[in-house]
């Protein structure tokens, strides 16, 4: 899984502790405290074999759609694709990955 050094992890504690007591007063609503703490969660990491799932069994991709679906070359995908290349997604390519795979290609579209 993808690491976050101290300064960050401790920044996104306190931030989701403020939000929460925001929430708890009724200044922030449930709805933006689901969407607060998505944000900060790490995305899972994406290993070869499961951005393949991803592209083919869910949004029904060739790599070349995928890829500009994703706003990455085709190289990267093909890249995040082989066992041999050691590179896997990370950063908005990893939360684009993950939206996809829990809600869809629609969630981007809409």
């Amino acid at each position: 899984m993808p690491k976050r050094n101290n300064e960050e992890a401790r920044v996104l504690r306190e931030l989701l502790e403020s939000a929460t007591d925001l929430n708890r007063y009724g200044v922030i609503s449930q709805a933006d405290m689901t969407r607060m703490k998505a944000l900060c969660d790490l995305p899972p990491e994406y290993p070869p074999e499961r951005v393949v799932s991803v592209r083919t069994r869910i949004a029904k991709m060739s790599q070349a759609v995928f890829a500009s679906f994703l706003n990455v070359s085709v190289s990267t995908v093909q890249k995040w694709e082989s066992p041999t290349a050691n590179k896997h997604p990370s950063g908005a390519a990893a939360k684009l990955l993950q939206l996809v795979e829990s809600k869809g290609v629609d969630a981007l579209i809409a």
